[in-house]
């Protein structure tokens, strides 16, 4: 069963038994604007729920990423490094950033759901 969560931070999870993919939303691409260069951590390296794993530049600005679950990076999506625009153009399809193999369970009750989310990015655009 597939499971999709998001962060206060606009990361996405798509969590699959113990292997979740992990992108930004697509509220967070529109917000940078276009994405001209994205830095993602090595393989095999562990990322922490809440900390950042890379960074993100847009023609607007440069931000940081935030790990949505704790674990160890088992892919990154090299093909994004040359085409950062896929971010824009797809952020739940080719645009996603790096696979991990996540360690705590726990961690998903601290996510937002679809709808819980779509409710927070409302509050935070007003």
């Amino acid at each position: 069963m597939s499971v999709l969560k998001f962060s206060k931070t606009h990361e996405w999870a798509q969590v699959e038994n113990n292997l979740a993919t992990i992108g930004i939303t697509d509220y967070a691409q529109k917000s940078l604007g276009d994405i001209v260069f994205i830095e993602l951590p090595a393989l095999g390296s562990k990322v922490k729920q809440g900390l950042q794993f890379g960074t993100i530049e847009s023609t607007k600005a440069a931000s940081e990423l935030f790990s949505p679950l704790s674990g160890v990076v088992s892919e990154i999506n090299k093909e994004l490094i040359n085409n950062p625009q896929w971010v824009n153009e797809e952020p739940f399809v080719r645009g996603w950033m790096m696979k991990i193999k996540f360690e705590n369970n726990n961690e998903l009750n601290s996510l937002m759901d679809e709808a819980a989310y779509k409710e927070f990015v409302k509050k935070e655009a007003h």
